[in-house]
């Protein structure tokens, strides 16, 4: 996401969480601690312990508000053509990979799960999110003869897959390497997916 989701927070809970967005962006996870959340909050940073115990619960709640955003501009799209709703996705992961530091920082949450049942849960549920919203775009796509007749839940499955490694290489390495992830990924919706007689409704 290139714009601030928290652009407008209604309540003192959603300026804490703003905070913590910025904060994290800024600093990643690792040197990331309540002080730094304190200096992009506009009120006292004592009301942050006052709600939260740590950073972890900051975070970790920080990553549900912004989960369930995403669930909630789903259903908001004017994008209505599954191949243009599937492609429309593509550059929105791609923008959000090409931002210099989020890769790093969401690669630090993920491995996090390896030992805390709580980053565990949330990547689970966002893991399944994401393959659910692309089995439903896949889905539609071939009911309407728009892509071919494959499974859906598979096929999303594997998109997920491509992001999670696209993800982890982008941790590392961006130069000349992002285009190259996405055009490979167009590749294989071109011949895996999109239905030979169909084209984008742009």
């Amino acid at each position: 996401m290139n714009n601030d989701p928290f652009d407008d927070p209604q309540e003192t809970r959603e300026e804490i969480l703003a905070a913590t967005y910025r904060a994290l962006d800024k600093y990643g996870y690792s040197d990331l601690t309540i002080q730094r959340i304190g200096e992009e909050f506009d009120k006292s940073t004592s009301l942050l312990y006052y709600h939260y115990e740590n950073k972890d619960e900051l975070v970790l709640e920080t990553l549900d508000f912004l989960l369930d955003e995403f669930e909630s501009d789903l259903t908001e799209t004017d994008v209505v053509a599954p191949q243009d709703r599937l492609e429309q996705f593509l550059i929105q992961t791609f923008n959000a990979l090409a931002e210099s530091t989020r890769p790093r920082t969401l690669l630090e949450l993920r491995a996090r799960a390896a030992h805390d049942e709580r980053y565990r849960r949330h990547f689970d549920r966002s893991d399944q999110v994401f393959k659910n919203y692309l089995s439903e775009i896949l889905a539609a796509g071939i009911q309407e003869g728009a892509f071919r007749d494959v499974d859906p839940d598979s096929v999303a499955a594997t998109l997920v897959l491509f992001f999670d490694g696209a993800l982890l290489r982008c941790a590392m390495d961006t130069d000349n390497w992002i285009e190259q992830a996405r055009a490979e990924i167009e590749r294989y919706l071109e011949t895996r997916v999109y239905s030979e007689t169909a084209g984008s409704t742009e």
